[in-house]
């Protein structure tokens, strides 16, 4: 009885892929890959931090009829922009959104961006195979 569960246990451990030194102590197996390269790009510098501009002014909410503004939060495609872009907080961010939605239901601002003619760079599926 006794052989049979430990064989059991042995079993459960290789088929549950559980490694014996892991379960004897707290060593923890190296990683196998090469250590991973410093990101490129520009270095992070805290001094250099965006801040809410509605913070700043103290504003509670965003009008969806200030149109100047939310140009601001607006890509030149009409995408809205993200909030590592623009800096905004999670609230005003949010509120920037909904007023620009708004404001495009209204047609105060364009749900997309003017196309000129001739201006095919962004062409999607046309020209392959």
């Amino acid at each position: 009885m006794r052989l049979m569960l430990i064989v059991l246990v042995v079993s459960w451990r290789e088929s549950a892929g559980i490694d014996e030194r892991l379960l004897k102590g707290n060593e923890v197996p190296k990683s196998k890959g090469k250590p991973r390269a410093p990101k490129k790009g520009r270095p992070i510098d805290p001094a250099r931090r965006r801040y809410c501009s509605f913070c700043k002014e103290k504003v509670d909410e965003v009008d969806y009829k200030d149109v100047a503004v939310l140009r601001r939060y607006v890509s030149d495609r009409g995408k809205i922009k993200t909030r590592r872009v623009t800096g905004a907080c999670r609230r005003h961010q949010r509120q920037v959104a909904v007023a620009i939605k708004r404001a495009r239901e209204m047609a105060l601002l364009p749900y997309t961006a003017s196309v000129a003619a001739g201006d095919d760079k962004r062409g999607g599926r046309r020209g392959r195979g």
